[in-house]
């Protein structure tokens, strides 16, 4: 009777499910896996996704370098313009199409129907965004390198790729889970996208452009302390007010 009493008290239940990973934030974290998880094995299955993204961009990075006939020292001053309009063009088609998706399978209210946080739902999304965004880029940087005959596989120029897409797809994923509820999501969404992203894709391109002109550190600073900062105010934004978006 003492070991069942023990093994019902409040400690050893408490000591039991932190063993078997069912703490709140152990269930937390594996709801956020599961719905990133769930996209990036839909979109390995179907290929509709990446494929869409990866075409547009290469189409960009083509008429560009058909359209910038220019000396090397010109390229080397619009290839931070070049890049950040393709990696948006092609990120924001990205997240139109996981969130309709979604919406159209009938995905989307099963989601809001599991028994987990909504912000679990809102970060499962925009892993699986920021993965497909990397995707594309990964692809993009050397094709672009080869046609402009530019090193883009710079630690300092790639860490601000990753911080640029994170804030991008911090906010779009909010941003279009508010708009595929719209008849008009596809227009809706760069309408309310393009103007909230502006302060990351100007620090991002002025960044990147400093670094690959070789300027001092303390020029790039400031822009870097930009992308850090919009990164977690708008991350810690979308987490407080997804819920309230989704109920609508």
């Amino acid at each position: 009777m003492k070991k069942i009493i023990e093994d019902r008290s409040p400690l050893s239940l408490r000591e039991r499910a932190e063993g078997e990973g069912k703490t709140p934030s152990g269930n937390y974290l594996r709801a956020i896996g599961a719905v990133a998880w769930k996209d990036l094995a839909a979109e390995l299955r179907s290929k509709e996704l990446l494929s869409a993204m990866l075409v547009f961009a290469l189409l960009v990075i083509f008429i560009f370098n058909f359209a910038l006939e220019l000396d090397v020292k010109t390229r080397d001053s619009v290839t931070s313009g070049v890049l950040w309009v393709t990696f948006v063009f092609a990120g924001t088609l990205g997240l139109n199409r996981s969130m309709a998706i979604e919406k159209d399978r009938g995905c989307l209210d099963g989601l809001l129907l599991a028994p987990v946080d909504r912000s679990a739902i809102y970060f499962g999304k925009a892993i699986s965004n920021l993965a497909f965004m990397l995707i594309v880029e990964i692809i993009v940087l050397p094709v672009y390198s080869l046609l402009y005959n530019t090193n883009l596989f710079q630690p300092g120029l790639l860490l601000i790729i990753l911080l640029g897409s994170i804030g991008y797809t911090a906010v779009g994923t909010l941003l279009s889970a508010m708009s595929v509820q719209t008849r008009t999501r596809d227009v809706m969404l760069p309408i309310l996208l393009f103007p909230i992203i502006l302060p990351v894709v100007i620090a991002a391109i002025r960044a990147s452009g400093a670094y690959l002109q070789n300027m001092p550190f303390d020029q790039i600073l400031p822009w870097l302390n930009l992308l850090i900062v919009y990164d977690v105010i708008f991350i810690a934004v979308a987490f407080m007010v997804f819920d309230y978006v989704v109920e609508e």
